[in-house]
């Protein structure tokens, strides 16, 4: 592993090796993440830089992957905005009073990152002292479809009725209610940046749910403008989500330096419409990695061939790692990318 394989693959350079990171690569797989949540609940592992660190740095040290993630929530930025967030087991997030109404938007604050989430910047500045030269590290938000789809529901939903309702029915609404939260996701992200992180994703995790002419009025205008606040800090800019290849360039269109691809569309497909001017990350089926060794090789090789050998491939999975996953199948995946595109 070399400590520059992943920003060079981000910035199309060639590399000795194709990098291998993986979405949700700290979590409940990993024992040592389990004996953690023993002790903290998932809110008190983000408040808790030290505890946030540990967790983030947890698959650096098991597996040789080139880059690690941050350890966090999107939906944190929620509650210095005004709203209460907890986790209900079996469920997910709930927030409290979700935003349905003009008058409900306009009680949401603006915040300063530093105060109102230097939890996280703390817990990048000592994932980053812990890395120096070795791995970089990713820090990342929720993009504004995203957050404002729980802040309308108030957690989960299978139809996002509430959300598409404002969309169409309170279209005034729904503009101040986007550009708020990109306010605060640009500044957020910036901050990251400065307290130390090397790239940045945008997670936009339910804008699969849009039809194309949806994502191009309603959101698209709003992720651009935080991934151009993003790209301002210099480093490389990631965007993903899953559910895309209706719109995937569109989504291209917001302007990241690196494109996101889900398990849904072939990789050369994919990289053929993102255009070949642009990274891509992705796209093994997360439920691969539960396969027997030799169907979970087949399934790695492929996405290696149709990636084609092109600089600026990231491997990855088209969404985040499942809960039972073995986590030697990772380590497993991440050696043999390594080994089979070395040069």
């Amino acid at each position: 592993m070399t400590a520059m394989r992943f920003l060079d693959a981000c910035r199309r350079k060639k590399t000795d090796a194709t990098p291998v990171w993986f979405m949700r690569q700290a979590g409940r797989y990993m024992p040592e993440y389990r004996a953690l949540r023993k002790k903290y609940s998932i809110l008190e592992l983000c408040e808790h830089p030290e505890a946030a660190a540990e967790v983030t740095l947890q698959p650096v040290r098991a597996f040789e992957v080139d880059a690690a993630i941050l350890f966090a929530d999107i939906l944190l930025p929620v509650r210095p905005m005004g709203m209460s967030l907890t986790f209900v087991k079996g469920e997910g997030p709930c927030l409290s009073k979700p935003i349905r109404t003009a008058q409900d938007v306009a009680r949401l604050r603006a915040f300063n990152p530093k105060e109102g989430l230097g939890y996280v910047l703390e817990a990048v500045r000592l994932v980053r002292a812990e890395l120096e030269g070795k791995t970089p590290l990713i820090g990342f938000a929720g993009a504004p479809f995203t957050l404002a789809s729980y802040m309308i529901e108030g957690g989960p939903s299978k139809d996002y009725r509430n959300t598409k309702a404002m969309m169409h029915g309170n279209p005034k609404a729904w503009r101040a209610l986007m550009q708020k939260i990109t306010q605060v996701t640009g500044a957020y992200l910036s901050a990251q940046a400065e307290a130390g992180a090397q790239a940045l994703q945008l997670f936009d995790s339910w804008a699969g749910q849009l039809s194309k002419s949806d994502y191009d009025a309603f959101v698209l205008p709003y992720s651009r403008k935080v991934l151009k606040a993003a790209s301002k800090t210099g480093v490389p800019v990631i965007h993903f989500a899953t559910g895309t290849s209706h719109f995937l360039e569109s989504f291209r269109d917001a302007g990241a330096d690196v494109i996101g691809v889900d398990w849904r569309l072939g990789l050369d497909e994919a990289w053929k419409r993102i255009g070949y001017g642009r990274a891509v990350q992705g796209n093994l089926d997360p439920i691969h990695l539960q396969l027997p060794r030799p169907q979970l090789k087949k399934a790695v090789r492929e996405v290696l061939k149709r990636a084609g050998g092109r600089r600026g491939h990231i491997f990855n999975l088209g969404h985040g790692v499942l809960t039972h996953t073995p986590p030697d199948n990772v380590r497993a995946v991440t050696e043999w990318v390594h080994e089979w595109t070395a040069n």
